[in-house]
């Protein structure tokens, strides 16, 4: 092998190369959250990939023309059910092979969909007293429903799921607080398979309704090329700096995340074509990977799509994906501000040097050639702004980029030969990308069908038993313990005991325990089960103590987006070392340095009513009387914070800090990002404490001669 420079380059400046071993170790990542799908071949593959094609066709029909909620619901979970048994194997010594037992899982599910279908409105009528053969196909459902999750997204979450289920028919044996009355079989299987609060309930019509329209969505993009062209963008447009390669993979990261919702398969994308320009630049592996993972984990927090998670906020709280998105916008220029003040401050601290880009076409001529994606990228909100619902304004999008695709003859969805007679139509179809795009729509979207209809369980046995408002009182209890036990200890410095501090810590406490609890539920489980477990049981506590809705809602999704970089489902930060050839976890830590400071905002608009200003205050409409002074305060004084903080997980603000400037800046920054007027005096007089401190040890000028 060449021998290597400090800066990870070869002797003779050539750039290293990303391995086809580092790369597949990393597909192993994006297979371990999205799944390993078989790839059949011949008679078998063609079936399949019919199948997923068909899904997609139908959920486009169900967004343009109507279809009832149970018959969407039940024919969504049948088609997922049913593609999941063929396309994920039992175990992956059976990869590519389809086994009998499959195809019996899959009838088996055919046959507890059918059933649903077959009886209609009666069905949901008897939902109190279910017949034996009611009682028989919900438990196969319930089963097949958890072995699917556990094919497409491990074993965790199906265990979490027994455990809830356990509870819910273990109550009278249990001890206090977590008493309840207990449900058998058939009370639970009326509940979860025969009406709309189980398995059929928020998390599945979410799905139905909006996830695999924005994955099929995503899969245009994907294959019109509109990833090729963000990424040739990003670097383009961010040439010539030392810290270039640094702002493409944080640019890259917004364009390219921001349709797929993916940190995973947005980190191993970027990574493959940036990695080789970081180490060049002076990026050592940990450092290079925990930059990829948090430009990955932005993909999560930014509009259009999100992430899973965010359509089921704009259900739980029945209100507009619009307004979500409005929600997203400060805190992801917060974010992604952030990371660009952490890529500033690496290329100083570590010395770096500029990087030619490589042999890339300018950025007006990428413009000029590829600029029609931006309008596919923005479609979306365009049409939501023009009134139309989050399911039409996805159509409509998808209608526009397959129709932008043909600006290009490399980008077209269909090969102009199918039109012009060169191409046998059926041929030319099925080589398509539009063909493609359908069948990857659906296939991308099974593992988080499952994940849904898994935690459709959960929300069901939390609804049934309570537990929701058991949890939240059981959290309130421990808060007001704690907040009495600190306000005595306050006393003791000459603190006012008011009941407005009493209130204040108890407040503060809260948040703290559920920023804990989201983020432990977040080391076992992805995202959206995160997401969905812990809005029905640690939500009510927030929004008991007066936190508006949509900012307890929106503090847990923040928390449960930590689990892409939280051991040991640190999916990004692994996938991020295994092209690097980092350390795991180290580069975990690297992640969590660079992500840290954005992650401290959510405190801000659950503990103080300024705070949903960078919120926008949650939406349009209340957008229209909001005070526009104190969103850009808060938003500003939330810009100051994060950059303190920053610098003081740098060790780096205008040159290397020294420890006592580190701790004053960490302090300066959670004093300003903890909203209060006092904090806040605090905080920029830290802040400013540091600058002069700075300042004081600039280098001498040298004298004139």
């Amino acid at each position: 092998m060449g021998q290597k420079n400090a800066a990870g380059e070869g002797l003779d400046g050539t750039l290293p190369a990303v391995s086809e071993a580092a790369l597949a170790k990393a597909e192993e990542f994006v297979e371990e959250e999205e799944g390993a799908l078989n790839r059949f071949r011949g008679a078998l593959g063609v079936a399949v990939a019919l199948g997923a094609v068909a899904m997609s066709l139908f959920h486009l029909y169900a967004a343009y023309w109507i279809v009832p909620a149970m018959q969407l619901r039940a024919i969504h979970v049948g088609f997922a059910l049913v593609l999941t048994f063929l396309l994920y194997p039992v175990s992956r010594r059976f990869r590519d092979r389809l086994q009998w037992f499959d195809v019996v899982l899959a009838v088996l599910a055919l046959a507890a969909i059918g059933w649903m279908l077959y009886w209609g409105d009666d069905f949901g009528d008897r939902a109190t007293d279910p017949t034996t053969v009611d009682q028989v196909l919900g438990v196969v459902l319930v089963l097949l429903i958890l072995e699917a999750t556990r094919r497409s997204s491990g074993w965790v979450m199906p265990a979490v799921v027994v455990l809830f289920v356990a509870y819910a028919m273990a109550g009278p044996h249990l001890p206090p607080p977590w008493t309840h009355r207990g449900y058998d079989v058939a009370r639970l299987i009326g509940q979860l398979y025969m009406t709309l609060e189980g398995i059929f309930g928020v998390a599945i019509d979410v799905c139905a309704t909006l996830i695999i329209l924005f994955t099929i969505y995503g899969a245009f993009l994907q294959f019109s090329k509109a990833g090729k062209f963000f990424i040739d963008f990003s670097f383009a447009a961010m040439g010539g700096k030392p810290s270039s390669a640094g702002r493409a993979v944080v640019l890259g990261s917004f364009l390219l995340g921001g349709p797929s919702g993916s940190g995973v398969a947005t980190t191993v994308t970027l990574g493959s074509v940036a990695y080789p320009l970081l180490a060049r630049s002076g990026y050592e592996k940990n450092a290079a990977g925990g930059l990829l993972a948090a430009g990955g984990l932005g993909a999560i927090l930014s509009p259009p799509v999100l992430g899973a998670a965010a359509f089921l906020i704009a259900e739980f709280l029945k209100i507009s994906y619009l307004d979500v998105i409005l929600m997203a916008t400060i805190p992801t220029l917060l974010y992604y501000f952030s990371i660009f003040l952490m890529v500033e401050m690496d290329a100083r601290k570590y010395a770096m040097h500029d990087v030619p880009l490589g042999e890339r076409a300018s950025l007006a001529t990428l413009t000029r050639r590829y600029g029609f994606h931006f309008l596919s990228l923005a479609a979306i909100v365009v049409f939501m702004l023009m009134g139309y619902s989050p399911m039409l304004s996805v159509f409509w999008a998808i209608g526009v980029v397959f129709a932008l695709s043909f600006i290009q003859r490399d980008t077209a969805l269909v090969d102009y030969g199918v039109f012009t007679g060169r191409l046998p139509l059926v041929r030319g179809l099925w080589g398509s990308g539009l063909r493609k795009a359908l069948e990857t729509g659906s296939t991308g979207v099974l593992n988080v069908s499952a994940t849904c209809a898994s935690a459709g369980v959960i929300v069901g046995v939390v609804t049934l038993t309570g537990l929701g408002l058991k949890f939240s009182a059981i959290v309130l209890d421990y808060a007001d313990g704690g907040a009495r036990g600190l306000v005595q200890l306050w006393g003791l410095f000459g603190a006012a005991d008011t009941p407005a501090l009493l209130a204040q810590m108890k407040l503060l406490l809260t948040a703290l325990f559920t920023s804990l609890i989201v983020w432990i539920v977040g080391l076992a489980v992805p995202v959206t089960a995160s997401y969905i477990i812990c809005a029905v049981i640690a939500a009510p506590a927030l929004i008991k103590l007066g936190v508006p809705d949509f900012a307890a809602h929106m503090f847990i999704f923040y928390y449960a987006v930590l689990s892409e970089v939280s051991p040991p489902t640190a999916l990004s930060p692994f996938a991020a070392a295994a092209i690097t050839g980092g350390d795991p976890y180290r580069t975990t830590l690297q992640s969590w340095k660079y992500t840290m400071p954005a992650f401290l905002v959510p405190f801000m608009f659950v503990l103080d009513p300024a705070g949903v200003g960078l919120l926008l205050n949650g939406s349009f409409k209340a957008l229209e009387r909001a005070d526009w002074a104190s969103i850009l305060l808060i938003s500003g004084a939330a810009a100051i914070g994060i950059t303190a903080l920053a610098a003081g997980l740098q060790g780096w603000l205008f040159k290397k800090t020294t420890r006592l400037e580190r701790w004053i800046l960490v302090a300066a920054g959670v004093a300003i990002v903890y909203p209060a007027a006092v904090t806040d005096a605090i905080g920029l007089g830290g802040f400013l404490l540091a600058l002069f401190l700075q300042w004081v040890r600039r280098s001498p000028r040298p004298m004139a001669t």
